[in-house]
């Protein structure tokens, strides 16, 4: 599927009446399924591929490469608009183009880029550090600029956690003017801030589903109601899936084994306490805080 006719489906799809409403896929499986339950189109999410394609949590480890890599297979297998997960864009404005050029070629029908500092954090991990709206705004540039086959470009903010809700707004506003095809600003902590987000932020607006989250739960025809135009669901498909294979494993051996929630407790199966110490040997952030959305 190329990018250009991808993208153009899920701009139509984002013209329509109704919230379009994607689920986190991070493999072939799951990309199928989605398209078989009818769903319109799918978010590749990093925190998936980092914990189911290569075991890690998700802390700014996984690599544009290995990204593309499962980016093309979900491309392929759900033959859907992907919304594609890619952190920070993997460095400077310079990584920036490249990734973009790297998921067009992939068929990515848009692309989600944020202005947390490198490493990135999962949005449910402790201290997490945005840089300068104006070196975003470099970055987002470089994005648009960069895009040969007509990728969607998604802005995401976390400037929420660590700066506060104005904040966060002012980058929503800052990076729609900029020109992002759509704005998502992470994880408010209110029903209030969700309806200032929609109601301050002049452009398509992205939203977050997660139950565990630290967004408070919003039923969709609200969300809807305030103008959010696409919903991903990151974790739709990662954690009971998890706590399945868990069942049956238990099963096998006769032995009980607990169930896990939310994100942290899904990459604690994946190591995410012997990063920590490692993180806190060499100085780097890795630690988990409390729960805030899948990304």
């Amino acid at each position: 599927m190329s990018t250009r006719r991808q993208a153009r489906r899920l701009a139509a799809l984002l013209e329509e009446p109704g919230m379009v409403r994607a689920p986190g896929v991070y493999d072939g499986l799951g990309a199928h399924l989605v398209r078989r339950a009818g769903f319109p189109a799918a978010y590749l999410t990093g925190a998936g591929v980092a914990v189911s394609g290569y075991g890690v949590p998700d802390i700014g480890l996984v690599t544009a490469t290995e990204m593309v890599d499962r980016l093309t297979t979900v491309v392929t297998a759900c033959e859907l608009p992907v919304i594609a997960d890619a952190d920070t864009g993997f460095g400077t404005p310079l990584h920036v183009v490249r990734t973009v050029r790297a998921y067009e070629q992939a068929g990515a029908a848009a692309i989600q880029l944020e202005d947390q500092a490198f490493p990135k954090r999962c949005g449910h991990l402790a201290d997490k550090e945005v840089i300068d709206a104006d070196e975003f705004a470099a970055k987002l540039h470089a994005a648009l600029d960069a895009r040969r086959e007509g990728i969607l470009v998604i802005a995401r903010t976390d400037a929420r956690g660590p700066l506060g809700i104005d904040e966060a707004i002012a980058r929503g506003r800052r990076y729609a003017a900029e020109g992002a095809d759509l704005v998502f600003v992470e994880a408010p902590e209110s029903l209030e801030e969700i309806e200032r987000i929609a109601s301050e932020v002049p452009a398509p607006l992205l939203f977050n589903v997660v139950p565990s989250g630290r967004s408070p739960q919003v039923d969709e025809a609200v969300l809807e109601k305030l103008g959010y135009r696409l919903a991903i669901y990151p974790g739709a498909l990662l954690e009971p899936a998890t706590n399945a294979m868990i069942t049956a494993l238990s099963g096998m051996t006769g032995q009980a084994a607990a169930r896990v929630e939310g994100p942290a407790g899904i990459f604690r199966q994946v190591g995410l306490d012997d990063w920590s110490d490692a993180g806190e040997r060499y100085g780097t952030r890795s630690g988990p805080d409390e729960e805030e959305p899948w990304a």
